[in-house]
């Protein structure tokens, strides 16, 4: 049974990554060479050999390759359902790491690294050519992030359900982090990260054969949370842009902002969401970045306390509790309190410590009011916005074109940090431009309806959030205590198992292209 106690989260740190200075180093090097090949020809060439990292499997052990049954005891306890969510592990897996090069936000070089998650063992799912997943991991404030360290609760969730069943999953890092030269993160900007998804898979490819993995030509996308965002924008860009090189066979971006333009036009418009005082900070520095001028001085948009080395905080060493307590973010306050228009239910949202200027939030505003976007599924980005960073999040908005693969699309509708309406928005989109039937599938695994397909999955994701909230009010005897304990475990803590769960069903039946 799931252990409320032990409930694990994903990434509390919810939607946040990027920020700091600097930019690719020219003095980049491969096999001990400098390099001095443009970026165009760098791209995808892997920077040294992959390195073999040992997992932690409890009470101080470390396992070079964690087993089928040590991969089953570490699922058990720790998400909803435990082993019986993800499936009793049948491989046994192996996580390498390689660096390689890749390009930053002005398109000149930089480094990056990649997880690769290896099957092995005696099972015939386990053996022979293995489909590839190449997967893109939700949003953390930490620059240790690294999908190569199973201990961390989602790349350990992306092990057991995906590589122990037979996949070899390709999880880039991102630039920025994980030992990255790159001083700051290109968050959401959907060029930079689908060219760092891409050319974390070349590299990868380069080097299966020297780690043991036997790859079919059988690939599939998907990521969670930033990682929704980004896999859309991988699968897009494979499409428009790369189709001689890559076939998709399918892919599943989970509970992601697609809709970008839309999200931003909800915040600013008196809706914020969850983790946004940290969220917006991180966006409008990697807009800035990429020369989208959204700021003359950092002065112009956020209050006097907090402006300061805001573009320099995230990813960083601190985690989002800590810089809140370090009075270097508030904690979710990103308007004044007297600043309008204010949604009903966002009062929170709202206070004397807050982060945004008034008159930033006006500006915006009066450019929302003199070009409105999202008019119509149609064409909702057949606007002309001058405001910065409105123009930057048009730029970025997913809704530009219609795959060609079957596209699943999953996440929850009381989602408290990616508001389910990005998937809506884009599930609209896609249905307006005749996306080939049957290619499109939606999940809401928080519908409650009797009816319908996903009926076992919602049911059981309905169960999960209730034994949650009864534990904690055993526990606290508090009402709010337990609204509050499934509201923060919402997005990473509950959805995503659950969602991964299907996108592996989805991918499973998925034929090869």
């Amino acid at each position: 049974m799931f252990n409320a106690a032990r409930f694990s989260v994903i990434s509390l740190a919810v939607l946040l990554a990027c920020c700091g200075g600097g930019g690719g180093s020219a003095g980049n090097q491969t096999g001990g060479a400098i390099v001095t090949q443009p970026p165009t020809q760098l791209r995808g060439v892997p920077i040294g050999g992959a390195t073999l990292v040992p997992a932690a499997i409890g009470n101080g052990a470390m396992a070079n390759t964690v087993e089928p049954g040590v991969m089953k005891k570490l699922m058990d306890g720790t998400i909803p359902l435990g082993s019986s969510m993800t499936g009793t592990p049948t491989c046994a897996v192996t996580a390498y790491t390689l660096k390689y090069h890749t390009v930053d936000s002005v398109a000149a070089d930089t480094d990056a690294s990649t997880a690769i998650i290896v099957p092995s063992g005696t099972d015939a799912a386990c053996q022979g050519s293995r489909p590839v997943m190449l997967y893109a991991h939700g949003t953390s404030p930490r620059k240790t992030t690294d999908m190569s360290n199973l201990s961390a609760t989602e790349a350990r969730l992306v092990a057991a359900m995906f590589a122990a069943q037979g996949y070899i999953v390709v999880a880039p890092n991102y630039a920025g982090y994980a030992g990255s030269s790159l001083a700051y993160h290109p968050y959401l900007d959907a060029d930079q990260q689908s060219n760092d998804m891409i050319d974390a898979l070349r590299a990868a490819r380069s080097v299966f054969g020297s780690i043991g993995a036997s790859a079919s030509s059988k690939l599939v996308v998907s990521g969670y949370s930033q990682g929704g965002f980004v896999a859309l924008a991988t699968q897009r860009a494979m499409q428009t842009r790369y189709a001689g090189e890559f076939s998709v066979a399918a892919a599943a971006p989970m509970s992601g902002p697609y809709a970008l333009l839309q999200f931003g036009d909800a915040i600013y418009g008196g809706a914020p969401t969850v983790g946004s005082s940290g969220f917006l900070p991180m966006l409008i520095n990697a807009g800035q970045r990429a020369g989208a001028n959204i700021y003359a001085s950092l002065d112009d948009i956020y209050e006097a306390k907090y402006a300061p080395g805001i573009d320099t905080l995230l990813p960083g060493t601190q985690g989002l509790g800590d810089l809140v307590a370090a009075g270097k973010l508030p904690n979710d306050v990103l308007f004044a309190q007297d600043s309008l228009p204010q949604a009903s239910g966002y009062a929170s949202y709202f206070g004397f410590d807050h982060l945004m200027k008034t008159s930033y939030r006006n500006g915006y505003l009066a450019d929302l009011k003199a070009n409105p976007c999202n008019t119509n599924s149609v064409a909702p980005l057949g606007c002309t916005p001058t405001q910065p960073l409105r123009k930057w999040l048009l730029r970025n908005d997913l809704r530009t074109y219609t795959p060609t693969v079957p596209l699943l699309l999953c996440g929850g509708n009381e989602d408290p940090v990616v508001p389910f309406a990005n998937t809506d928005a884009t599930n609209d989109y896609f249905r307006a431009h005749a996306m080939a039937s049957g290619l499109l599938t939606v999940l809401d695994v928080d519908d409650s309806a009797l009816l319908g397909p996903y009926r076992t999955t919602r049911a059981e994701f309905a169960a999960a959030k209730q034994v949650l909230r009864l534990s904690t009010l055993s526990s606290t005897g508090s009402a709010a205590a337990a609204n509050k304990a499934v509201s923060d475990a919402y997005h990473a803590g509950l959805v995503a198992p659950f969602c991964m769960r299907e996108v592996r069903n989805f991918f499973d039946s998925a034929p090869g292209r």
